[in-house]
């Protein structure tokens, strides 16, 4: 089995990201191959004041909260990152929780569902791939995005379009043959950053 841990990066009250992150876990839990660890970041906060760069935390409440998130992401053999767009961009606290972490997205997949007003949280994602190539992370070309969000699932939480469906299946099937090829790969050679 595979482990995808399920990011959902919006911290903000009213958030829609707990219904699209339940509804792709649904998706993950239909398949053979893949185990889902969901990470909210609104009920694992992170703290926002980084250590020096290479130094570990000195405070003992930051390693807690770290302690709460680090060793899944570790464990982790692809991701699913859930996130609207805010600004053009993406959220400040997917951002703290990315830069907590540097080996732990090393050689990983990472795949997108996105959202938002009518840019389904596009740009959003095309400046997370930019963040986790530095990161020496893979992201996969294609994925799920959700414009008029709030009218894009019904009162039970599944979505209104089929469409959406069939496209998180592709994805999740992309993520799977990378996880797959890439754990291989980190097993027979430790990947070098």
């Amino acid at each position: 089995m595979l482990k995808v841990a399920i990011i959902i990066g919006s911290t903000r009250e009213g958030r829609l990201g707990g219904v699209v992150g339940s509804w792709i876990e649904r998706h993950v839990a239909q398949r053979d191959d893949m185990d889902a660890d969901v990470i909210d970041l609104a009920a694992t906060p992170l703290p926002t004041v980084l250590p020096q760069f290479g130094q570990p935390p000195s405070d003992p409440d930051a390693l807690t909260q770290l302690a709460k998130v680090s060793p899944r992401l570790a464990a982790a053999d692809a991701f699913v990152v859930v996130t609207p767009e805010y600004n053009r961009s993406f959220p400040a606290s997917l951002k703290n929780a990315i830069d907590w972490h540097n080996q732990e997205w090393h050689a990983k997949p990472i795949g997108f569902v996105s959202y938002g007003g009518f840019s389904a949280g596009t740009r959003a994602v095309e400046q997370l791939r930019q963040v986790f190539g530095e990161l020496h992370a893979v992201t996969i070309r294609d994925g799920v995005g959700f414009n008029g969000v709030w009218g894009a699932f019904g009162p039970d939480g599944e979505v209104t379009d089929p469409s959406a469906d069939a496209a998180a299946k592709k994805m999740l099937d992309q993520l799977a043959w990378w996880a797959q090829a890439l754990r291989e790969a980190r097993a027979a050679r430790p990947y070098a950053a």
